[in-house]
């Protein structure tokens, strides 16, 4: 089985949501045997020197990457008010790299061609004049339904009423070409649920997040009690301003219920603003270089989140070592959980401050719960049993 996997960023570090998903599945894939080549757009937003990439699963696929300026541009953005295209899309289109990814289908032969993300469908038709092989759509997020929530939570008028042109031009392209694949994934329920939605009428999987638990090992004996943390990447606006609300919100009456407890904020791209909360007791750390490390040392983590789709990798990865959870439902959709048993969901002041306050007082609730989202998380994030699924239906698909 010859697989060519497309993304719109370098899988390499696997250091946050997207490369963790595309960098799993690859691995999964490997395993079973399965040939991998990768063709990614190496963005400006998170470039990546390829040249300096030292990693046993990079030597075990053909790898191939286009640098494309993907920043925001004025002119671009006003002139493609006249256009038909998504800007958000069209960004990730390069002529040139097109002309490389065309090459690559002259000279090989691939069974499956995987399209990770929105971001890479630009290229579907060059892909479908040089390939005869079967096409996969793999939606990370209802990318459209972002931006209506990001509009949505504008007060400024102008810049509302651009983002929902942006939005309106994205759900037009997302429902255009989701039946354009032989087959599409979904990363959770929820998702799968909007995609009908859309009128997809294509044969349509849920595969989540996947881990190899080999590499999540919860130490007990590290973890500093009481401790609170966040962590996410902070240029994503649902993340800055989930942060934003729980700082204001619920930080300062959870700050008076003990002088020992501390939170630590971390995360890539930390904005300026979240310097000024630092104090005592709450501590920003920015970037940070081992992720599971940093978890492993803290007790309790909280993700306030207050829109988005998909489904939170790094949630995922902190039932993996045994976190007790603190999370909005927005934050914990798509996930399989018992509210109360392996997450704790709270989505308003009050539910944040009970929770927490149970958490501190009850150390051995929190221990139970951690454990709890353990066992979850092996059971429905397994790189395993992921891969054997995606490559059952690989063969499926090309034996019909």
């Amino acid at each position: 089985m010859r697989v060519l996997i497309l993304t719109n960023r370098v899988p390499f570090p696997p250091n946050s949501g997207y490369p963790i998903v595309v960098y799993n599945t690859i691995k999964g894939l490997l395993k079973l045997g399965v040939e991998i080549s990768v063709f990614s757009i190496n963005a400006s937003k998170y470039k990546v020197d390829v040249d300096d990439i030292y990693d046993p699963i990079h030597d075990q696929i053909n790898f191939y990457s286009y640098n494309i300026d993907t920043d925001v541009n004025i002119w671009g953005a006003f002139f493609n008010i006249f256009s038909n295209q998504s800007y958000n899309v069209s960004r990730y289109f390069d002529m040139d790299a097109a002309k490389l990814l065309s090459n690559i289908l002259k000279e090989q032969e691939f069974d499956i061609v995987q399209f990770e993300g929105l971001f890479v469908v630009p290229y579907l038709d060059i892909v479908k004049e040089q390939s005869k092989a079967k096409l996969i759509y793999r939606a990370h997020n209802i990318e459209f339904e972002v931006w209506e929530r990001l509009a949505a939570r504008e007060g400024f008028r102008p810049r509302r009423k651009y983002l929902e042109f942006l939005s309106r031009r994205l759900k037009n392209y997302e429902t255009e070409q989701i039946n354009r694949f032989d087959q599409v994934f979904a990363i959770s329920n929820p998702d799968r649920q909007n995609i009908l939605r859309m009128g997809c009428l294509t044969r349509l999987d849920v595969f989540p997040v996947a881990l190899d638990f080999q590499n999540y090992h919860a130490d007990l004996s590290k973890i500093s009690f009481p401790t609170l943390f966040h962590l996410g990447a902070m240029d994503w606006r649902p993340n800055r301003e989930g942060l934003e609300w729980f700082l204001d919100e619920v930080w300062p009456d959870i700050e008076k219920l003990s002088g020992e407890l501390r939170f630590y904020i971390a995360g890539k791209n930390m904005q300026k603003e979240f310097f000024d909360y630092d104090s005592e007791n709450l501590i920003v750390e920015g970037e940070i270089f081992d992720a599971v490390e940093f978890m492993n040392s803290k007790a309790i983590m909280i993700v306030p989140l207050l829109f988005g789709t998909g489904m939170r990798v790094k949630i995922i990865e902190g039932m993996a070592i045994q976190k007790c959870i603190i999370a909005t439902s927005m934050a914990a959709e798509g996930i399989n959980y018992k509210n109360g048993k392996d997450i704790l969901i709270a989505d308003t002041p009050d539910e944040f401050y009970r929770a927490i306050l149970q958490c501190i007082t009850q150390p051995n609730k929190w221990r139970e719960i951690g454990l709890n989202a353990r066992k979850t998380a092996e059971k429905h994030h397994d790189i395993n049993g992921n891969a054997e699924r995606m490559l059952a239906i690989y063969n499926a698909l090309t034996t019909s």
